[in-house]
């Protein structure tokens, strides 16, 4: 048994890499798929609104553990081979997506109704609408919402662990079972996620507060 060291904390913050581009895949697959998804739930085809509801439904109504094990292990059953790091990313797409595109659901439809008027005077396409006059206007209100959920996408990295991912918490795991020393281990872990999300935390909180007060103007 070896004792905790530098060398050991520099291995766990060497994981770090990883679970910063594990959030970054999960994020940027997650703002298409809820990009997709927040148009379909507010869209003027009734087929449309039902189908991405249930997806929202099936993956805000099921752990992440569960999606990434029914990833990681169901896809062989079907004749895929998937590795941790297809896995993590396809299951945390799928889950930021329903996630992301509720938020931002919501923030297109806090657009005034006198907007979706206006351009329905001009005689604009749903897109058009969508594209020129309603997103641009639901985008600022999305900003905040959208930084506080990426600190919930870099803690669910912490569950691919589970499946093998050599992220942060994996590596902290590795490291644990050879040194048997848990509470320094586990506490350079969660500084390791403190550090990562709080600047991201304290973002959220002043795009809030700015907005706040422009609406209060």
């Amino acid at each position: 048994m070896r004792s905790f060291g530098f060398s050991e904390f520099l291995f766990i913050l060497e994981a770090a890499k990883w679970t910063v581009a594990l959030s970054l895949i999960a994020f940027i697959g997650g703002a298409i798929g809820g990009l997709i998804i927040a148009l379909c739930r507010t869209s003027d085809k009734p087929v449309l609104r039902t189908l991405s509801s249930g997806f929202i439904q099936v993956f805000q109504g099921t752990p992440l553990l569960l999606q990434l094990f029914l990833v990681f292990f169901g896809a062989p059953i079907l004749g895929l081979e998937v590795n941790p790091w297809l896995a993590a990313g396809i299951a945390l797409i799928l889950n930021s997506s329903a996630f992301l595109g509720e938020i931002w659901r919501g923030c297109i439809q806090a657009i005034p109704v006198g907007q979706w008027e206006a351009a329905q005077a001009l005689n604009l396409p749903y897109m058009a609408r969508m594209r020129y006059v309603i997103l641009p206007q639901a985008g600022r209100i999305a900003l905040a919402p959208t930084v506080g959920y990426m600190v919930q996408i870099i803690k669910g990295t912490s569950l691919a662990a589970i499946i093998g991912f050599a992220e942060v918490t994996r590596s902290g795991q590795i490291i644990n079972n050879a040194t048997f020393q848990p509470l320094i281990v586990f506490s350079v872990v969660a500084g390791i996620y403190f550090v990562l999300c709080w600047p991201l935390s304290l973002l959220a909180a002043r795009m809030e507060r700015r907005q706040s007060a422009a609406q209060a103007r």
